[in-house]
């Protein structure tokens, strides 16, 4: 173990003991034994005796829901490891997963983030194996081998344009580097901005196929949810505010409000969705009446999205 740089595992539980529990079993079977555990409950209102129950988890209980992003800056001000793993608490990891990526980051001063292959959990279909860059115009982002069945034709190594957030090795160098995810965002988009933020500042970015890990994906918003709709859709136009610059960020804006726009609406429209026509609707407002989104800060985390 004194060989092994301490890793610190984070993951955010909000309403999902028993999911979580599942993933710290699983975290006990591993390997690799420097390892710090540390579950983060963003104000869940259910019991948590069953995660307290783990004498070598470390768990912190925020009294606000802080989002993906606040909930993890939590756990990074309170773990001590060169090393964090992100990991969503709706996964669960082989024994040996962990090995191969802290080898990468110690052989390679250069690369900040690494993401295994993840692959969705009871299935042998592949949900990320590294990714494509977003679209400076339309804003969308592409992973590689995504809904392909695993039969090891992406078990190579190489840098990637963006780690996934559902398992995210970052060294404490980098988060010294560009400081701490931005809490803006509170629900996705906020590991690619900060993957941007770390690219910018000459750190790489590599995807480990030799390693992967297996995701339920969405447990905790759920994968039609009103909570999605507006954060993916409000978040999507922040990133390209905060990322992409000049004549591109003008045809991305032009894209989204004349052609994303009137296409869900039409979409939310037919299918009766009048919720989430309304999130949709109140994520672009959002956007329209905050001016400035260059800064890493916090929102009202209490606002109704329905």
């Amino acid at each position: 173990m004194s060989d092994q740089p301490l890793v610190s595992i984070i993951s955010i539980n909000y309403n999902q003991a028993k999911v979580t529990c599942e993933l710290i079993e699983s975290l006990k079977k591993v390997h690799y034994r420097n390892i710090e555990i540390i579950v983060v409950d963003n104000a869940s209102s259910e019991d948590l005796s069953s995660i307290a129950a783990y004498p070598e988890v470390r768990l912190i209980r925020s009294q606000q829901n802080l989002g993906f992003s606040g909930g993890n800056n939590l756990g990074i001000k309170a773990a001590k490891g060169k090393y964090f793993l992100f990991l969503n608490n709706d996964t669960e990891v082989e024994p040996d997963f962990l090995e191969p990526l802290v080898s990468l980051m110690e052989k390679n001063s250069s690369i900040g983030m690494v993401t295994p292959k993840i692959v969705y959990f009871g299935t042998n279909i592949i949900q990320y194996a590294g990714s494509y860059s977003i679209n400076p115009f339309t804003g969308r982002g592409r992973k590689i081998g995504s809904m392909e069945t695993d039969n090891g034709q992406y078990n190579d190594v190489r840098e990637t344009f963006l780690g996934h957030g559902a398992a995210l090795l970052v060294s404490r160098r980098l988060i010294k580097t560009i400081g701490l995810m931005p809490e803006l965002f509170f629900l996705y988009y906020e590991e690619h901005d900060w993957c941007e933020s770390a690219k910018r500042a000459g750190f790489k970015i590599y995807y480990s196929g030799v390693t992967k890990i297996y995701h339920k994906e969405s447990m905790s918003v759920g994968k039609n949810s009103i909570l999605k709709t507006y954060y993916m859709n409000r978040n999507r136009v922040v990133f390209m505010r905060r990322n992409v610059f000049g004549i591109k960020l003008l045809i991305s804006l032009l894209f989204f409000f004349c052609i994303s726009v009137p296409k869900n609406t039409v979409k939310f429209i037919s299918k009766g969705e009048f919720d989430h026509l309304k999130a949709f609707y109140r994520a672009l407002a959002w956007n329209l009446t905050h001016l400035n989104v260059s800064e890493t800060e916090s929102f009202e985390l209490t606002e109704s999205i329905a």
